[in-house]
Parts: C-alpha cells; sequence; structure tokens
C-alpha cells in the first residue's frame, strides 16, 4: 500500500511540473488521469503493478 501511494504521490509530482514546466494543458492531465484509471481495470494491470514493484525494490536494494 505504500508503495502505491508514494507512486501515486512521484507521478503527481511529474504531472504537476509538466503542466508548470512544459506547458502541459489541464485537458491532458485530465486525458493521463482517465487513461490511468481505465487502465488498472484491465488485464494488464499486474503485469505493470509487478513491473513497478520490480523497478522499486531494484531501486530500494540500491539504496544504502
Amino acid at each position: 500500500m505504500i508503495l502505491s501511494v508514494s507512486g501515486v504521490v512521484l507521478l503527481g509530482i511529474i504531472m504537476f511540473l509538466f503542466f508548470r514546466k512544459d506547458g502541459m494543458k489541464p485537458l491532458h492531465a485530465a486525458v493521463c488521469a482517465m487513461f490511468g484509471f481505465y487502465l488498472a481495470g484491465t488485464a494488464i494491470a499486474p503485469s505493470i503493478q509487478a513491473g513497478s514493484d520490480s523497478l522499486a525494490s531494484l531501486l530500494g536494494g540500491i539504496a544504502p
């Protein structure tokens, strides 16, 4: 649960930076959010979750 919350926060910060620095429009942010929402309900969602868990454990193993 902590990993998913921190992942959501990280992606939210990235979206905010895109919005402020790269000129991402609010409509683009809404489309990204809807895409993520609908992607979570598909059959590929467990594979994405496993990949992000693997990446998190890899990054966790690098940090001292």
